[in-house]
């Protein structure tokens, strides 16, 4: 059974991936909040392979320092959904993959789990790519678990979109 994700975004990972083959880009994705649907989002679509070059799932602090590097000290300092993380994360994916082209994300997609400095559907974005540029996204999306992690999608391959343009 193929995974069903809305026109509009599959139209815009389509445009990513033929931006991406255009500048001879390859993208990695590290995700926390999403589990993985920005991957399986570029993924979805037949002959991405030779783009995409992987994801980690990193759902676990654990899995944020063991698979991207994240230090520990800033995990303990800041916490997982903060704008440094999320650097760190694609920062981290970008050294650990063949990829050129790097995107995070780190959130509360609810319902639950949220605080006041940090609520829920709060999501952190950081786009890492050649040269050393990291681009990062702070938001706050409406809406119930699946309407913040599919919004924190589309922002993603925004970011990616942007950074593979800025070649």
């Amino acid at each position: 059974m193929a995974v069903t994700f809305p026109a509009d975004i599959i139209e815009r990972a389509e445009r990513l991936l033929s931006l991406c083959r255009a500048e001879g880009l390859r993208v990695a994705t590290a995700e926390s909040c999403t589990g993985g649907l920005i991957a399986a989002c570029l993924t979805e679509i037949a002959g991405s392979s030779d783009v995409v070059d992987r994801g980690f799932v990193t759902y676990a602090n654990d899995a944020k320092r063991d698979m991207l590097g994240v230090p520990e000290e800033l995990l303990m300092r800041v916490g997982a959904v903060s704008e440094e993380v999320a650097q760190a994360m694609a920062e981290g994916a970008l050294v650990r993959s063949d990829a050129t082209l790097a995107v995070a994300v780190t959130g509360i997609a609810g319902p639950g789990g949220g605080t006041t400095t940090k609520p829920v559907g709060l999501v952190h974005h950081a786009c890492a790519g050649p040269g050393g540029a990291v681009t990062h996204r702070r938001l706050v999306y409406e809406g119930d678990r699946g309407a913040v992690r599919l919004a924190t999608v589309v922002t993603a391959l925004d970011m990616l979109i942007e950074g593979a343009g800025q070649r």
